[in-house]
Protein backbone atom coordinates (compact mmCIF):
# COMPACT_ATOMS: atom_id res chain seq x y z
CA UNK A 1 0.00 0.00 0.00
CA UNK A 2 3.02 2.39 0.42
CA UNK A 3 4.73 1.54 -2.59
CA UNK A 4 1.08 2.78 -4.75
CA UNK A 5 1.04 5.77 -2.29
CA UNK A 6 4.58 6.63 -3.11
CA UNK A 7 3.73 5.95 -6.73
CA UNK A 8 0.76 8.24 -6.64
CA UNK A 9 2.27 10.98 -5.41
CA UNK A 10 5.46 10.76 -7.64
CA UNK A 11 2.78 10.70 -10.61
CA UNK A 12 1.10 14.08 -9.47
CA UNK A 13 4.24 15.29 -8.64
CA UNK A 14 6.07 15.51 -11.59
CA UNK A 15 2.94 14.83 -14.45
CA UNK A 16 3.01 18.85 -15.33
CA UNK A 17 5.87 19.51 -17.94
CA UNK A 18 6.77 22.67 -19.05
CA UNK A 19 6.16 23.09 -22.92
CA UNK A 20 7.24 27.21 -22.78
CA UNK A 21 8.79 29.06 -19.62
CA UNK A 22 8.51 33.29 -20.08
CA UNK A 23 11.43 35.07 -19.44
CA UNK A 24 12.12 35.82 -15.96
CA UNK A 25 13.06 39.53 -15.68
CA UNK A 26 13.70 41.27 -12.27
CA UNK A 27 14.21 44.43 -13.63
CA UNK A 28 14.84 45.40 -16.59
CA UNK A 29 16.93 44.15 -19.09
CA UNK A 30 18.38 45.51 -22.86
CA UNK A 31 18.54 42.88 -26.00
CA UNK A 32 17.66 42.60 -29.76
CA UNK A 33 13.86 42.67 -29.49
CA UNK A 34 13.82 39.75 -31.93
CA UNK A 35 15.56 37.63 -29.89
CA UNK A 36 12.96 38.45 -26.90
CA UNK A 37 10.04 37.35 -29.62
CA UNK A 38 9.96 37.00 -32.97
CA UNK A 39 7.24 39.19 -34.26
CA UNK A 40 9.11 42.62 -32.68
CA UNK A 41 11.68 44.34 -34.47
CA UNK A 42 15.54 43.78 -35.41
CA UNK A 43 16.83 46.83 -32.92
CA UNK A 44 17.61 46.91 -29.33
CA UNK A 45 15.38 47.09 -26.76
CA UNK A 46 14.47 48.42 -23.65
CA UNK A 47 12.42 45.58 -21.56
CA UNK A 48 10.47 45.08 -18.52
CA UNK A 49 8.01 42.72 -16.59
CA UNK A 50 4.58 44.43 -17.05
CA UNK A 51 2.04 43.87 -14.04
CA UNK A 52 -0.56 46.36 -14.88
CA UNK A 53 -3.46 45.91 -17.14
CA UNK A 54 -3.66 46.48 -21.08
CA UNK A 55 -3.41 49.60 -22.65
CA UNK A 56 -1.89 51.26 -19.19
CA UNK A 57 1.28 52.29 -20.37
CA UNK A 58 -0.25 53.17 -23.94
CA UNK A 59 -2.38 55.35 -21.37
CA UNK A 60 0.49 56.79 -19.50
CA UNK A 61 2.58 57.68 -22.59
CA UNK A 62 -0.57 59.24 -23.98
CA UNK A 63 -0.87 61.31 -20.88
CA UNK A 64 2.74 61.95 -20.53
CA UNK A 65 3.18 63.21 -23.14
CA UNK A 66 0.47 64.68 -24.34
CA UNK A 67 -0.67 63.12 -27.95
CA UNK A 68 -3.93 63.19 -27.68
CA UNK A 69 -4.47 59.39 -28.96
CA UNK A 70 -2.00 60.53 -32.34
CA UNK A 71 1.11 58.16 -32.49
CA UNK A 72 1.15 56.90 -29.01
CA UNK A 73 3.09 53.98 -29.39
CA UNK A 74 5.20 54.66 -32.52
CA UNK A 75 7.74 57.26 -32.80
CA UNK A 76 7.09 59.67 -29.22
CA UNK A 77 9.56 62.25 -29.24
CA UNK A 78 11.69 61.85 -26.39
CA UNK A 79 14.71 64.66 -25.35
CA UNK A 80 17.79 63.01 -23.75
CA UNK A 81 20.97 65.25 -23.43
CA UNK A 82 19.51 67.65 -25.32
CA UNK A 83 18.95 65.28 -27.89
CA UNK A 84 15.37 64.61 -29.81
CA UNK A 85 15.12 60.73 -29.92
CA UNK A 86 11.96 58.65 -31.19
CA UNK A 87 10.67 56.17 -29.02
CA UNK A 88 8.40 53.13 -30.33
CA UNK A 89 6.85 50.63 -27.41
CA UNK A 90 5.14 47.50 -27.66
CA UNK A 91 3.08 45.60 -25.38
CA UNK A 92 3.61 41.65 -25.91
CA UNK A 93 2.70 38.75 -24.02
CA UNK A 94 4.66 35.48 -23.69
CA UNK A 95 2.98 33.19 -22.28
CA UNK A 96 3.96 30.08 -19.76
CA UNK A 97 2.91 26.63 -21.25
CA UNK A 98 2.56 23.52 -19.15
CA UNK A 99 1.27 20.32 -20.01
CA UNK A 100 -0.84 18.05 -17.89
CA UNK A 101 -0.29 14.50 -18.22
CA UNK A 102 -2.58 13.18 -15.32
CA UNK A 103 -6.54 15.02 -17.48
CA UNK A 104 -4.31 12.50 -20.48
CA UNK A 105 -3.76 9.48 -19.19
CA UNK A 106 -7.26 9.56 -16.97
CA UNK A 107 -8.92 10.68 -20.43
CA UNK A 108 -7.10 7.85 -22.24
CA UNK A 109 -8.24 5.28 -19.95
CA UNK A 110 -11.83 6.60 -20.28
CA UNK A 111 -12.28 6.35 -23.85
CA UNK A 112 -10.32 2.92 -24.11
CA UNK A 113 -13.65 2.15 -21.76
CA UNK A 114 -15.67 3.66 -24.17
CA UNK A 115 -16.57 6.83 -22.41
CA UNK A 116 -16.13 10.66 -24.13
CA UNK A 117 -13.17 12.42 -22.81
CA UNK A 118 -13.89 15.01 -20.14
CA UNK A 119 -10.46 16.99 -18.86
CA UNK A 120 -9.64 17.96 -22.19
CA UNK A 121 -9.69 21.78 -21.24
CA UNK A 122 -7.09 21.16 -18.40
CA UNK A 123 -4.42 19.40 -20.79
CA UNK A 124 -3.04 22.71 -21.50
CA UNK A 125 -2.41 25.48 -18.86
CA UNK A 126 -1.39 28.83 -19.79
CA UNK A 127 -0.08 31.59 -18.13
CA UNK A 128 0.50 35.40 -19.69
CA UNK A 129 3.48 37.29 -18.90
CA UNK A 130 3.41 40.84 -20.25
CA UNK A 131 5.87 42.75 -21.04
CA UNK A 132 6.58 46.23 -22.17
CA UNK A 133 9.37 46.46 -25.20
CA UNK A 134 11.29 49.95 -25.86
CA UNK A 135 12.89 50.83 -28.62
CA UNK A 136 14.77 54.17 -29.69
CA UNK A 137 16.19 55.85 -32.70
CA UNK A 138 17.41 58.91 -33.27
CA UNK A 139 16.49 61.62 -36.42
CA UNK A 140 19.03 59.63 -38.52
CA UNK A 141 17.13 56.22 -37.84
CA UNK A 142 20.01 54.89 -36.07
CA UNK A 143 19.32 52.82 -32.53
CA UNK A 144 20.06 54.65 -29.92
CA UNK A 145 20.34 51.48 -27.24
CA UNK A 146 23.25 49.84 -28.88
CA UNK A 147 26.30 49.79 -27.31
CA UNK A 148 28.43 51.74 -29.38
CA UNK A 149 25.41 55.08 -29.16
CA UNK A 150 27.42 57.88 -27.25
CA UNK A 151 24.60 59.03 -24.92
CA UNK A 152 23.17 55.58 -24.12
CA UNK A 153 23.83 55.69 -20.24
CA UNK A 154 22.46 58.68 -20.12
CA UNK A 155 19.42 57.06 -22.50
CA UNK A 156 19.20 53.81 -20.13
CA UNK A 157 19.17 55.96 -17.17
CA UNK A 158 16.03 58.44 -18.73
CA UNK A 159 14.23 54.56 -19.80
CA UNK A 160 14.52 53.52 -16.16
CA UNK A 161 13.34 56.36 -14.97
CA UNK A 162 10.19 56.32 -16.88
CA UNK A 163 9.46 52.83 -15.97
CA UNK A 164 9.61 53.80 -12.50
CA UNK A 165 7.37 56.41 -12.47
CA UNK A 166 4.78 54.64 -14.73
CA UNK A 167 4.95 51.53 -12.50
CA UNK A 168 4.33 53.63 -9.33
CA UNK A 169 1.87 55.96 -10.19
CA UNK A 170 -1.85 55.42 -10.12
CA UNK A 171 -3.20 58.49 -11.64
CA UNK A 172 -1.04 59.50 -14.61
CA UNK A 173 -2.82 62.93 -14.52
CA UNK A 174 -0.05 63.03 -11.39
CA UNK A 175 2.57 62.64 -13.56
CA UNK A 176 1.35 65.49 -15.29
CA UNK A 177 1.10 67.98 -12.67
CA UNK A 178 4.54 67.00 -11.48
CA UNK A 179 6.18 67.17 -15.23
CA UNK A 180 4.49 71.52 -15.32
CA UNK A 181 5.85 71.87 -11.69
CA UNK A 182 9.33 70.73 -12.53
Amino acid sequence: MKKVAFLLILCFSYSCIPIRIAPNIKDNKVMIAKKFKRKLPKESAFIFKDPKDANEFYNYINILYQLDDYNVDYQVPISVSNETLFMTFYETEIPTKILNLVPIVIDAKRQSNGNDPVLEDIYMTRKGNWYIVLTVMDANGNDCLKSNYKNKPALISYLKDLKTKYLTTVNYYDTLLKKSLD
